[in-house]
């Protein structure tokens, strides 16, 4: 990360070194992403569902590729453990669009300049715990979870709930697929994260428990650079968004399609196979998302609907956030009206058209 960079980070928030320490990941510095790229570099999340479906579903989409193609930006994307690896790539330029959590979200738009394009699920994340039990039981104890993450926005509210803190518990950072077989193993007495990893655990483990669960919200967000110097380039990413949640909702069968294709994704990115079953992935994508009749449409950025602004603010009581981090960042970020003129223009962006490579 350069100087400029690091002295940015600094500046805004406490979490410096946990940024630092993803964008230093093995896997993120092999990607080698370079801010003058002419590619069109899209983060995907293929550990964590829906997220996995849908990007799974744009990576394939042929009218993405070939009208990238003819703008002169090839599409090109990158897998990763956790939207917090994507908040540098995001901010310099690195990357031009990553399918992110509502806390990286709020991280990236509050540093850069950002647009979030669309919503990529609404759902509940989860404590969950080796024991029956209360939040308060978990003093003491060791608690995996993601830094950084939306579920580590759950995990917060959770130890607030009861007049706890983070120095209650003994903090574990783990992958989110490796989180059901940490708890089954005692590894850890409990851990935070998003799906499928509370489903597996409660699958595999009769003795787990959710002791509390959260909303989260995962968003579609895109490197302003590219919005100013490829506008088309990024409406046709957001047309993908919609494209690929219209072809899921359209068949049993193709919700099927994508979630095999996440789990070969996931398979391939991890080096083991997924842990979910397909009758889970289709349940989870159905209810965090395809059965959200809005989405992939955010609320209108005006005084009455403030996106996030609940959790901005509880993240900057916490000191998670500088004092002097500004909300009107995050929500000029919302303000992008990118997913507007693609559904008001369907022969041109061909959100209900459908091409995707097996």
């Amino acid at each position: 990360m350069s100087t400029r960079l690091g002295c940015a980070c600094a500046a805004l928030f406490l979490f410096c070194h946990s940024l630092a320490a993803a964008a230093d990941e093995p896997y993120v510095t092999a990607y080698k992403l370079a801010s003058d790229a002419r590619t069109v570099d899209l983060g995907v999340q293929p550990l964590g569902y829906p997220n996995a479906m849908i990007g799974a579903v744009m990576r394939r989409d042929r009218i993405l590729k070939g009208k990238l193609e003819r703008l002169g930006r090839p599409l090109a994307t990158f897998p990763f453990r956790r939207g917090a690896d994507m908040v540098d790539l995001l901010a310099d330029g690195r990357l031009e669009a990553g399918l992110l959590g509502d806390m990286p979200t709020i991280m990236v738009a509050v540093r850069a300049r950002v647009a979030i394009a669309g919503l990529v699920k609404s759902s509940a994340t989860a404590v969950v715990s080796r024991q029956e039990g209360l939040v308060a039981s978990l003093r003491g104890k060791r608690v995996a979870y993601v830094p950084n993450s939306s579920a580590h926005y759950t995990l917060l509210q959770a130890l607030a709930s009861v007049g706890m803190s983070e120095s209650d518990v003994t903090l574990v950072a783990l992958p989110v697929d490796e989180m059901p077989a940490a708890l089954a193993q005692a590894r850890v007495d409990a851990f935070a994260g998003w799906e499928p990893a509370p489903s597996v655990a409660l699958a595999q483990s009769p003795q787990a428990r959710v002791v509390f669960r959260g909303l989260s919200s995962d968003y579609l967000v895109l490197n302003r650079r590219l919005i100013d110097e490829s506008p088309e380039a990024a409406l046709e990413i957001v047309a993908a968004l919609a494209r690929a949640l219209e072809w899921m909702r359209a068949s049993r069968n193709n919700i099927e399609s994508a979630a095999r294709w996440a789990m070969a994704d996931g398979a391939a990115f991890s080096g083991r196979p997924a842990d979910l079953t397909l009758e889970r992935a289709v349940a989870i994508a159905r209810r965090e998302i395809l059965d959200i009749p809005a989405a992939p449409a955010l609320p209108a950025a005006n005084a009455e609907q403030k996106p996030l602004f609940g959790e901005f603010a509880f993240l900057q009581k916490l000191g998670k956030l500088a004092a002097d981090a500004r909300w009107e960042h995050v929500s000029a970020a919302f303000a992008y009206a990118g997913l507007q003129r693609v559904m008001a223009a369907p022969g041109s962006y061909r959100p209900y058209a459908f091409d995707y490579e097996p």
